[in-house]
């Protein structure tokens, strides 16, 4: 059982997830709690499925329709007030426009496909620099800056005292990709190889002899909770922020897929010392040749 404190993200979906259960109980309907709220059906829909806050005063109104105990309607109006607070994202709204990084930050475990960058979580400050200034040549170097600061506090996930499980498929592409330049990829995979070191790290390199594998749709990554805070979410990344698939059967899909994944990539150990032969055969000459013409 996770001691981490769940940021205000995951308070929500989880009161969600309670109201709808305590209805469907109760046999109450959205419409019918909708009209005691004297707010449309579409609001309620949206709470329970935690896509909006609630105020702590009609998660009480709610729950005294329900017949709800003394004990549990303080402990949900608790809740109400917990995830209203603000986490530490908010504070970079202007470069921020997702919800993932609020879901990602009380997910227990991350497993993860990435087809032409090193993840976020495992990216050095020079290398995702580089990457942000060739992704998005219209932010000034203000709002990079705070984009790479960001980064760095999404990576303590990883190493704060019970870090998150994370799991990656890099395809050996990322590996290989110059970004930055020799010195910055030289950097970058020294870093990859420590992390992929930590005991919550399980980095598994996807080698191009693999050759057409059941990834080649597009990256994804799952973020999974204990079965109390809510259900799993996978995001789809794209140009304009990504999308998060909710549904059991778009779950059990990209579960099914990231294990055949796995499956055609390099173990660990074995990922590693392929990260390493790439470091010691001096792919940093590789990496400083000029784009054909």
């Amino acid at each position: 059982m996770s001691r981490r404190r769940r940021g205000p993200t995951l308070r929500r979906r989880q009161l969600g997830a309670q109201l709808r259960r305590l209805r469907e109980d109760m046999g109450v309907t959205i419409d019918q709690v909708a009209a005691h709220l004297e707010c449309s059906a579409s609001k309620i829909s949206r709470i329970e499925t935690g896509h909006t806050s609630v105020t702590p005063r009609d998660v009480y109104v709610i729950l005294t329709m329900y017949g709800i105990s003394t004990a549990e309607i303080d402990e949900l109006v608790g809740i109400a007030r917990e995830a209203r607070e603000k986490g530490w994202w908010h504070r970079f709204g202007d470069v921020l426009t997702s919800t993932y990084v609020g879901l990602e930050a009380g997910a227990d475990q991350i497993c993860s496909y990435e087809a032409q960058v090193i993840p976020g979580l495992l990216q050095t400050s020079d290398y995702a620099r580089a990457m942000l200034m060739a992704v998005r040549s219209d932010l000034s170097e203000g709002e990079v800056h705070r984009r790479v600061h960001v980064r760095s506090w999404r990576q303590s996930l990883l190493t704060q005292d019970e870090p998150i499980d994370f799991r990656v498929v890099l395809d050996e592409a990322a590996l290989r990709r110059p970004v930055g330049g020799a010195a910055v990829m030289h950097q970058q995979l020294r870093y990859l190889i420590l992390m992929a070191r930590r005991p919550n790290v399980v980095l598994q390199v996807l080698p191009f002899a693999c050759g057409a594998h059941p990834g080649m749709d597009g990256t994804f990554t799952i973020l999974r909770y204990e079965e109390s805070t809510g259900q799993s979410v996978v995001f789809t990344d794209n140009a304009v922020g990504g999308t998060l698939l909710e549904k059991d059967e778009e779950l059990q899909r990209y579960a099914f897929v990231f294990g055949l994944i796995q499956a055609c990539s390099l173990t660990p150990d074995e990922s590693i010392a392929m990260i390493a032969s790439l470091l010691e055969r001096g792919s940093q000459d590789e990496w400083r040749r000029e784009p054909a013409s």
